[in-house]
């Protein structure tokens, strides 16, 4: 008896050392990525302190045009329909089977989608921070890391000292997305927190799976470390050995 419980001892001693090493240094990552992600506001990471992304109002004389009409211009069945505010002009987003469309919230005439002066006047009319720094526009067409957004969009890149990048919706104008140094900051320490190294958004990773299995398989070594090794136990045993003796 005393020979299984040796070789068990061994064993979980050499498991539970193994793993200490391997599962500790993700550990740290947890832990060193968990505190930063906490001590940054959330609202500095949406960059709401720089862009502006409450819709406005629509004015309260605003003479909106038959839905019915709205209806039969879209030229398919109405999913939803919404009436806001575009760059001071009250609008129609009607959504269907066929994509976004906008229309004239006055007189109910078709709009055309938002071009790349567009995106960049929504942008400036959004900006909250310092200055009016100089920004680059590109039409995006896939997603990346940094935008799974809506496609396509508009990206308007401004050369502020935060690095700003935001994404206007090519169909609707709408900023869908505002991208800071501690946006990627924050993005870099959550694909590391969640294992996901490339795309940072999936929590069903074979690594985070076995380094969560990998983690109970450590906590059952040193709980059997614990018990073999508990001083009450310790003691039994060696006043069983001197008086057998």
């Amino acid at each position: 008896m005393s020979g299984v419980r040796t070789r068990l001892h061994l064993l979980a001693s050499r498991v539970h050392k193994w793993l200490a090493i391997i599962i500790g240094i993700q550990l740290l990552l947890w832990f060193a990525s968990g505190t930063l992600m906490s001590v940054l506001p959330i609202e500095r990471v949406r960059g709401e302190h720089l862009v502006d992304r409450s819709p406005a109002t629509l004015p309260a004389d605003t003479v909106l045009p038959d839905p019915a009409r709205l209806a039969r211009a879209a030229g398919a069945p109405v999913q939803s329909l919404t009436h806001r505010m575009l760059l001071g002009r009250p609008v129609v987003e009607i959504v269907t089977a066929r994509g976004t469309r906008l229309f004239d919230a006055a007189t109910g005439a078709p709009l055309a989608p938002p071009g790349a002066a567009e995106a960049e006047r929504i942008v400036r009319s959004a900006w909250r921070g310092e200055g009016r720094p100089a920004a680059k526009i590109d039409r995006i067409e896939t997603e990346s890391t940094e935008y799974r957004g809506p496609l396509p969009a508009w990206q308007v890149e401004l050369a502020d000292k935060d690095a700003t990048r935001v994404f206007v919706a090519a169909d609707t104008g709408k900023i869908t997305a505002v991208r800071t140094s501690t946006w990627r900051l924050y993005d870099f320490f959550w694909g590391l927190h969640i294992m996901d190294w490339k795309n940072h958004e999936n929590f069903n990773t074979p690594w985070l799976l076995a380094f969560a299995i990998g983690g109970l398989v450590f906590w059952l070594g040193g709980a059997i470390l614990l018990y073999m090794r508990w001083p009450i136990r310790r003691r039994a045993r060696r006043k069983l050995a001197e008086s057998s003796s």
